[in-house]
């Protein structure tokens, strides 16, 4: 079975990569902030299905980062937040 990686799962892109994915007989992993968990009503709908799975992840951390080289497919959809400070 063909694995694809999705960061920004949650997203509109994202959720529907993960969908259209499914549909084609992947087994999808996607990532997702911590701060994210309340967010995802556009993935409800996927997440009772056996190829689908989340992962908490942070972007900015090399250690989340190294399971992208475990699957066929990575597709980064996450943002990055920078705040810039006021002087």
């Amino acid at each position: 079975m063909k694995t694809a990686l999705i960061t920004g799962i949650t997203g509109q892109d994202g959720s529907f990569l993960a969908e259209f994915l499914l549909d084609k007989g992947y087994d999808v992993h996607g990532t997702i902030r911590r701060s994210s968990v309340d967010f995802r009503e556009r993935i409800a709908h996927l997440e009772g299905h056996a190829n689908f799975h989340l992962h908490y992840a942070d972007l900015g951390d090399s250690m989340s980062r190294s399971e992208e080289r475990r699957v066929g497919k990575s597709v980064d959809l996450g943002g990055r937040r920078i705040i810039k400070k006021k002087k």
